[in-house]
């Protein structure tokens, strides 16, 4: 059975200052397109039967960056909603909503293009990727290219806990890889944000 990559778009400047950017689509900075190129070599090694990402332009030019080809957008791994929250930063949302967090409290309407989401339905979404992806592992290694509270959502589903446990993950830095694998039936991470 292959593994599954999950691969973190490169920096923005809205990741470098830790804006929550979830469907605006804010380009990769210099620095996130050398990350980006920084992967194609471990890439170029995996047997990928299929690639995966986000159809944000920060992802999808994350994964040509990297080498990846046959790339499939997939509206499924788009980042979580963040509703009002969208361009804010943590600090920001917690002068108005002291102690706010993300996997506790979550988001708030924003206005058109930004009505947010539940944990529950990134959950979904992530589940469906899930469904669609775990079938090919069995012909080798799949990679999505997605963003950094997407893709500790759709960790925690992997592993089949609670939308929540995400919140016991480290934030995948920009341009990292993580690998998701099964042994015996059982799935675990098998490493987790490597540059």
């Amino acid at each position: 059975m292959g593994e599954l990559i999950v691969i973190r778009h490169g920096q923005t400047e809205w990741s470098l200052s830790g804006r929550h950017a979830g469907r605006t689509d804010v380009p990769l900075t210099d620095a996130g397109e050398a990350a980006a190129e920084a992967l194609a070599p471990r890439l170029a090694r995996r047997p990928l039967v299929a690639v995966f990402s986000s159809p944000l332009s920060r992802a999808m030019r994350t994964a040509e960056l990297a080498g990846l080809t046959g790339v499939r957008p997939d509206s499924g791994l788009v980042e979580w909603d963040y509703g009002g929250y969208e361009g804010m930063t943590a600090a920001q949302i917690r002068r108005t909503r002291p102690g706010w967090d993300l996997w506790r409290d979550g988001v708030v309407t924003g206005g058109p293009g930004h009505p947010g989401e539940r944990l529950e339905q990134v959950a979904a979404r992530t589940d469906a990727v899930l469904d669609r992806i775990r079938p090919l592992l069995s012909d080798g290694d799949v990679a999505v290219v997605a963003h950094g509270h997407l893709a500790r959502v759709l960790t925690v589903r992997w592993l089949g806990l609670d939308a929540s446990a995400a919140r016991l993950l480290g934030h995948p830095h920009p341009g990292t890889l993580s690998f998701l694998a099964a042994e015996d039936g059982q799935p675990f991470i098998s490493a987790w944000n490597v540059p």
